[in-house]
């Protein structure tokens, strides 16, 4: 366990048609977020959602209209020191029927979507590969 303190509060609003999964990549990369955390709401056109099953990630594409009920997630850096982003979304259709997983690539906003984005000072954080989970793990020093 590590504890940091809270550096620069970014808001974004991210537009229609772009990518959710990049676009909050992309404000850490801009804003040079290394350690932190995030909450997105809005809407969405399409969601790709991951599931975590035997060492990969199932997807499951959803078309929409959808909202953003929850999206939250946490910025690190991976072993080469580029962003890595990590985020669980929860979306709902037009009967309120609720889905959620792992944020994938290949999730269009909607109408909008609205990012805040909170940096953490004086904590390292990387995201190693760990050969038994197949997964890339936090390594704190």
């Amino acid at each position: 366990m590590m504890t940091a303190k809270p550096g620069k509060v970014v808001f974004s609003r991210i537009l229609e048609g772009e990518d959710l999964f990049e676009s909050v990549k992309r404000s850490a990369e801009s804003n040079m977020i290394h350690a932190g955390f995030f909450i997105v709401i809005g809407s969405l056109k399409r969601a790709a959602l991951g599931y975590y099953k035997e060492g990969k990630y199932d997807t499951i594409q959803f078309e929409g209209p959808l909202e953003i009920a929850s999206c939250t997630g946490n910025i690190v850096v991976d072993e080469k020191k580029e962003v890595a982003v990590h985020a669980h979304i929860v979306i709902s259709d037009e009967k309120c029927r609720a889905f959620g997983g792992h944020l994938m690539k290949g999730s269009q906003v909607g109408a909008t979507a609205e990012l805040v984005m909170v940096e953490a000072n004086g904590i390292n954080i990387q995201r190693v590969y760990d050969e038994k989970t197949k997964l890339k793990l936090w390594k704190l020093s």
